[in-house]
């Protein structure tokens, strides 16, 4: 998801977006732990994409 996308959630969608974000990167690391994973790459894409989620639901935030 990009940027423009996550601008126009609300609050509470932002924060559901951050919550799949997270579990799909829990995901990820276990098939990293037990090396079934093949593009690693996902593991910074999925962290990025959370980080990114975080800053604007905390622009959001203090734009109230």
């Amino acid at each position: 998801m990009n940027t423009t996308e996550l601008r126009q959630k609300d609050a509470a969608g932002i924060k559901a977006e951050i919550k799949d974000l997270q579990k799909a990167h829990f995901g990820l690391r276990m098939q990293k732990a037990t090396q079934q994973l093949g593009n690693t790459n996902q593991l910074r894409e999925t962290r990025r994409s959370v980080a990114r989620a975080k800053t604007i639901l905390a622009e959001k935030q203090a734009a109230k």
